[in-house]
């Protein structure tokens, strides 16, 4: 009986441990990343503009490449919504929507999430020209988990990060090719 009730102990602490520290983990997270094309401003901004884009190059995208999608709108322009829904944990589903465009400089989206965890962040896509052949591409993700899923948001920059920083390589990729 001494050791189950060790056991428990133990087990209890260890779930205790992650509540008491997502009483003190900011609930708002941003993740941000940024790559430079050897390619001109207009072109990669044409291309990073198009949501459907992202399935040659979104890591999140390419994790089932036989996922449903659907599609409103016309890509490309503010209102057009990106909707997806997979048997695939990793891809999940949700749907993504252009909220926004500065043209030649940003993209703003927002990301509706249902499963496997529902939330809702924002995201853009912004270019910058370095040279005449040169754009830094910027992608940001910004949302915000309460209590106590906050607790992910310690990890939630090199999750994410990581994913972005290949996504942003393939696109690279991509772009120089063309």
């Amino acid at each position: 009986m001494k050791v189950f009730r060790k056991i428990v102990a133990v087990i209890l602490i260890l779930i205790a441990i992650p509540l008491v520290i997502a009483l003190f983990v900011k609930k708002e997270y941003t993740v941000e990343r940024e790559l430079t094309i050897n390619k001109p401003t207009e072109p990669v901004f044409e291309y990073i503009r198009h949501i459907k884009n992202q399935d040659h190059y979104s890591k999140w995208v390419m994790t089932d490449q036989a996922m449903n999608k659907q599609f409103k709108g016309t890509d490309g322009t503010v209102g057009f919504v990106y909707a997806w829904d997979s048997e695939n944990k990793n891809a999940g589903k949700g749907e993504q929507e252009i909220k926004s465009i500065t043209y030649g400089k940003q993209v703003d989206m927002e990301i509706r999430f249902i499963k496997p965890f529902e939330g809702i962040a924002t995201t853009y896509m912004r270019t910058e020209p370095v040279t005449e052949n040169q754009t830094k591409v910027k992608w940001a993700m910004k949302g915000q988990n309460n209590y106590p899923m906050n607790f992910m948001n310690l990890f939630i920059d090199g999750m994410l990060g990581k994913d972005m920083e290949t996504s942003l390589a393939t696109l690279k990729g991509i772009l120089e090719k063309s």
